[in-house]
């Protein structure tokens, strides 16, 4: 191939090279700098209007859905840090998100919590932080179990479990509460079986969750119990997972009831369920239980 008399002699794949990075540089030339956004953990906060109905503020509120000018720009967890190519003056929204049934790939927008919003100046190569606050929505409803008061909705089952859960405060929680619910699992006490006293009617086609704080070194499976004239349906649901004693903590489970629900009889009231077996490779487990929380919508 003959090139032309103007251009410097070289082989076709280095021209070829050359054009690109040419082709390249023009590319990033043109690209203009980004604003950053730096959205800091979620804080959630009490809501005036339930006046203390949504219990302790514990939360596992891991995820954002974040809206600039009413545009969704992605998913995050948080804290993050994220590129915007705009400028100036925009509204922001953040939805809270959660990890359901504490699966990371099962992320959806939490409904019961409130939508923060902000309007910000954005400067390209600058950044703007915010610390968004959520609340419970004003028109949740509650049924919580928070082991505080003096009569407990929740009771060993006299037939099947070996062990019983005892009131305990000794262990320092990283949120508000004096008392939880304590299991030890051993050789003699191998099975706790336990049951809520709720008795609640629960929406149907509509969103309910499950919320619960827990500590364990032992797999504990959860329950939807559907209780009709034609009897009771136990109804396993989702299993909180063990950890080790060295790095056992407090975590929190959002388990979703709306399936459940929707598959039981339309008389059903219902109640919550928990099973352990002591886990073979230990001589002895321990089982946390706090803040066991049904909220849902009218």
């Amino acid at each position: 191939m003959e090139f032309p008399t103007f251009l410097p002699r070289m082989d076709f794949k280095n021209f070829v090279f050359v054009g690109l990075v040419l082709l390249l540089q023009g590319c990033v030339k043109n690209n203009p700098d980004p604003s950053w956004l730096y959205i800091d953990k979620w804080s959630l906060v009490a809501n005036p209007e339930l006046s203390g109905a949504e219990g302790e503020l514990s939360h596992s509120l891991t995820e954002a859905w974040v809206y600039v000018n009413d545009q969704c720009v992605g998913v995050f967890e948080l804290p993050v840090k994220i590129p915007l190519l705009k400028s100036g003056n925009v509204d922001i929204k953040v939805y809270p998100g959660v990890r359901v049934n504490g699966i990371a790939a099962t992320k959806k927008i939490y409904p019961f919590c409130s939508v923060y919003s902000a309007n910000l100046t954005l400067t390209q190569n600058q950044t703007v932080s915010i610390s968004p606050l959520t609340k419970y929505v004003s028109n949740s409803q509650f049924i919580i179990e928070d082991f505080e008061g003096a009569n407990v909705m929740l009771e060993n089952d006299p037939n099947t479990s070996m062990a019983n859960f005892v009131l305990d405060n000794t262990d320092l929680q990283p949120f508000n509460g004096n008392t939880y619910a304590k299991v030890d699992l051993n050789t003699t006490d191998s099975i706790w079986v336990a049951y809520t006293t709720f008795g609640s009617y629960l929406p149907r086609g509509k969103d309910v969750y499950l919320e619960i704080d827990y500590y364990t070194t032992n797999r504990v499976v959860t329950s939807l119990l559907a209780i009709s004239p034609s009897g009771l349906k136990k109804n396993p649901n989702i299993q909180l997972n063990k950890s080790t004693p060295e790095t056992v903590k407090w975590k929190k489970m959002y388990i979703e009831l709306r399936e459940l629900i929707g598959a039981s009889e339309a008389s059903a009231y219902f109640d919550h369920g928990f099973e352990a077996w002591k886990e073979s490779s230990l001589p002895n487990t321990e089982i946390r239980i706090d803040n066991i929380k049904v909220v849902y919508m009218p």
